[in-house]
């Protein structure tokens, strides 16, 4: 079983002195954790100026882009990260840290612009409402989005998001209540339940445990391991 770390951090914290402040460092815990490979956003992107945050990630492409997989922050507008120039991946948006509008007309621009490449977004839920997500997976029902994050007190609005948007997907990263992956696999299937930790902010140790304890068949445990981020990713097939 591949197991892909959607929703990883890399680099220095502003708060605390993390394993995985470097690429060294983060890819000994990937080894302690049994995790395959992580796919990692640089704190400096999600805390500081994104275009420096990427532009450090450049290097880990080069050097490690089997076991850490770069992923972009994206600012949309003029004052942004400019024009998306990519094709499929991962990308994530921050409004809530860089303090611009998920629904405004620059933000939809963009959001069409990934989706017609088939790029996923990684979303973090506590920087947005379930009002925005709903407005921009209506505008553009094309677009993949992960949404990260989204605790076990949401999950109301969560489902009804998911009953409404086919195209949208949630990480394990705070799904931590008694058979909630379960739920979320068995009412949406397991295609739109993806593994992601959020570490080092959240807890790594936590959901990979999960992992290897889901009462679900082999194989959808198998598509929520890694299946599905390597599909997202362009590395699979649908099943």
């Amino acid at each position: 079983m591949t197991v892909v770390d959607i929703n990883r951090l890399l680099g220095p914290l502003p708060y605390d002195e993390v394993a995985s402040r470097d690429p060294a460092g983060l890819v000994g815990e990937l080894d302690r954790l049994r995790i395959d490979s992580a796919c990692v956003v640089h704190t400096h992107a999600v805390y500081g100026d994104p275009r420096e945050g990427n532009e450090s990630l450049t290097a880990v492409e080069e050097t490690d882009g089997v076991r850490l997989r770069p992923v972009p922050v994206l600012i949309p507008g003029p004052l942004g990260t400019a024009e998306w120039q990519g094709s499929g991946g991962l990308v994530r948006l921050c409004p809530g840290e860089h303090r611009w509008s998920l629904t405004g007309g620059y933000a939809l621009a963009l959001a069409a612009a990934l989706a017609r490449t088939r790029t996923t977004v990684l979303l973090g839920w506590e920087t947005v409402t379930a009002a925005e997500i709903d407005q921009l997976a209506s505008a553009v029902p094309t677009l993949r989005i992960i949404l990260t994050g989204t605790g076990y007190r949401s999950l109301r609005e969560l489902a009804e998001l998911m009953d409404r948007h086919g195209e949208l997907y949630v990480d394990t990263s705070t799904l931590a209540g008694h058979l909630q992956v379960e739920w979320f696999a068995g009412r949406y299937g397991a295609r739109r339940v993806l593994f992601g930790t959020g570490a080092p902010v959240t807890d790594d140790a936590g959901p990979r445990y999960q992992l290897d304890t889901l009462v679900l068949p082999d194989s959808e445990t198998a598509l929520i391991a890694g299946g599905n981020a390597l599909r997202l990713l362009g590395e699979g097939e649908d099943p």
